[in-house]
């Protein structure tokens, strides 16, 4: 009879252990490009859009380039120019070019800020231009025109009117970050060109081209800067990196740390704020990053899931830019953000149109 029952008893053990003892946890899938066919089919029907570039973990899994344009055609990445701007100030402040972001412009122009009528400008700190905070009528948009034909831009900038208290309320302007080129240049004794060269192109081992400069010859603060798309990448990868590239700390952790920091919240669209020189909300329930550049060029920052995404597409004018504008939001959040968070098993759950 024991013989008998043993090989039952056992068998029935091994039963019941194997139901109680918990599975391994399943792997995250990995990111690769298998993940994205349907941005790529997506991205093939864009007439406007020319480069769609994808790293994961510092490789990059997708490279496809659109309407005739080459990996060595570079763009003119328009205010994408405003986040490149940020890293140089945050050079120079780790440097002790510049005191730091507490520190007013009247230190630097005085000169122009004389008489009580010009109080609350002498009180703009550095910060607040990096934030879009200066409270200066802006001389974006409508005034974009006017400002750069004039014959002197930093004193156009600040010229313009105080709209509110420094520091409290967002005023998207070129202007500010044109500033910061000038206030750069006097600080350093060197053109924003040459620091930029060797403290960012250098370490990122990127040529960085020549821009258009201002009457006085200020390097254009905030503005048509032109990267190839793969230059657009190695940029993005730095913040994603905490600041190093090729075993260099280009720029400090705490500087990526501030800038990808919300300062403020955009009076456009409830869903967008601003750091230090980028643009944040969340995608696919992932908070991002990008620098934004007129007609849809992007250097766009998923630190949740070491991914970085660059596009560069048309800057010309015409009646299906804003359309392009949507379908490249779209084809950002739902077909690479949100099918790379499922494939590493951070998705959320959601709901789109």
């Amino acid at each position: 009879m024991k013989d008998r029952i043993a090989p039952v008893t056992t068998a029935l053990l091994a039963s019941l252990l194997l139901w109680i003892t918990p599975s391994p946890a399943a792997e995250p899938l990995a990111i690769d490009d298998s993940l994205f066919g349907e941005a790529l089919q997506a991205a093939n029907q864009m007439p406007r859009l020319h480069s769609l570039l994808i790293s994961h973990d510092g490789n990059l899994i997708l490279e496809e380039y659109f309407n005739g344009q080459s990996p060595r055609r570079a763009a003119n990445v328009k205010s994408v120019s405003k986040s490149v701007m940020s890293a140089l100030i945050g050079i120079a402040i780790e440097r002790g070019h510049v005191p730091g972001l507490d520190q007013p412009i009247s230190d630097y122009y005085g000169d122009r800020l004389e008489g009580e009528a010009a109080a609350a400008k002498r009180a703009i700190t550095i910060g607040n231009l990096l934030s879009m905070q200066a409270g200066l009528e802006t001389t974006s948009f409508y005034n974009y025109g006017a400002w750069v034909l004039s014959n002197d831009w930093v004193g156009f900038a600040l010229e313009q009117p105080v709209l509110s208290t420094p520091g409290t309320q967002m005023h998207y302007s070129t202007g500010n970050t044109h500033l910061l080129s000038a206030i750069l240049t006097r600080a350093t004794g060197r053109s924003t060109l040459e620091f930029a060269r060797q403290y960012l192109g250098a370490p990122l081992e990127i040529e960085i081209a020549a821009w258009p400069q201002d009457p006085q010859g200020i390097y254009f603060g905030g503005n048509n800067m032109e990267f190839t798309p793969r230059q657009m990448l190695a940029f993005g990868e730095l913040y994603i990196n905490n600041g190093q590239a090729n075993g260099r700390q280009v720029i400090s952790p705490s500087w990526v740390e501030q800038s990808l920091t919300p300062r403020v919240q955009s009076p456009r669209n409830e869903e967008r704020r601003y750091g230090y020189g980028w643009w944040l909300r969340d995608m696919a329930g992932i908070p991002t990053a990008y620098a934004w550049g007129y007609g849809g060029q992007f250097i766009l920052l998923v630190k949740d899931l070491d991914l970085v995404v660059v596009t560069t597409s048309s800057s010309l004018p015409g009646d299906t830019r804003r359309r392009h504008i949507r379908d490249l939001y779209n084809l950002l959040e739902f077909k690479i953000v949100e099918p790379a968070a499922r494939g590493t098993g951070q998705a959320t759950s959601l709901s789109h149109q």
